[in-house]
C-alpha cells in the first residue's frame, strides 16, 4: 500500500511496456509516477519527486533536454539516466547522478533508487561529488585506461573530483580510494536514516 511517507519516483520512458516493468519493480516501496515523453515528464515534475529514472533516447524531447530543464528548475531530486546509449565523453558535463545502461535488472534498478535516495539526504557538496564520481565510473566501465588517460575531458573530470574531495570535510582524509570514501559516506547516511526512524 502506498503511503504519503513513501519517496516518489518519476519514470520517464517512451516504451510503455518498459515503463510498466520498472513500475512493477518499484511500486511496493515507492510512489511511482509514469511519463512516456519528455514534455509529460516535465508537466508531472514538482518538489514531491525524489528520484527521476530518465530514458536518454526519446522522440521529440531527448532525455538530455529533459535533464537540462530539470536542473534549470532547481528541483531537489536525483536523476539516473537509464539508457541503451553507451556512455561517451559527452556525459561529463551532464547533470545526472547515476548512469545505468539498459536493460537493468530488477535489483540494479532498485539499488540505484536506494542509492539516489541516500544521496538526497546529504549536503549539496557531497551530492556534487557523488555525481562527478558516477560520471567517472560510467566512463571507466566503457573505455580502457589508455583511452581515458589520453582524453583531456576525462583528465579534467578527475581533477574536478580531486578538487571536490579536497573541499569536503577533512575528517575523511586518509581514505585510500573513492570507493572507501563513498563507503564511509553511505554508512553515515544509513546511520542518519536509522536514527530518523528510531
Amino acid at each position: 500500500m502506498v503511503t504519503a511517507a513513501q519517496p516518489t519516483v518519476l519514470i520517464v520512458e517512451d516504451e510503455l511496456d518498459v515503463a510498466e516493468t520498472y513500475e512493477r519493480w518499484l511500486a511496493a516501496d515507492y510512489t511511482v509516477v509514469l511519463a512516456t515523453s519528455g514534455s509529460e515528464a516535465l508537466s508531472k515534475l514538482d518538489d514531491s519527486v525524489d528520484v527521476v529514472l530518465l530514458d536518454r533516447m526519446m522522440p521529440e524531447m531527448s532525455g538530455d533536454a529533459v535533464l537540462e530543464e530539470i536542473r534549470s528548475r532547481d528541483i531537489d531530486c536525483r536523476v539516473a539516466m537509464v539508457t541503451a546509449v553507451d556512455p561517451d565523453f559527452d556525459i561529463i558535463e551532464m547533470g545526472f547522478d547515476e548512469y545505468v545502461t539498459k536493460p537493468p535488472t530488477r535489483d540494479q534498478l532498485r539499488d540505484t533508487v536506494e542509492r539516489l535516495l541516500a544521496r538526497g539526504a546529504v549536503a549539496g557538496d557531497l551530492q556534487q561529488y557523488f555525481s562527478l564520481v558516477a560520471r567517472k565510473a560510467a566512463l571507466e566501465a566503457e573505455f580502457t585506461r589508455r583511452v581515458l588517460e589520453s582524453n583531456e575531458e576525462y583528465n579534467d573530470l578527475v581533477a574536478r573530483i580531486e578538487r571536490a574531495r579536497a573541499n569536503l570535510d577533512t575528517s575523511f582524509d586518509g581514505l585510500s580510494s573513492d570507493s572507501d570514501f563513498i563507503g564511509v559516506l553511505r554508512a553515515i547516511v544509513d546511520d542518519d536514516s536509522s536514527s530518523d526512524t528510531s
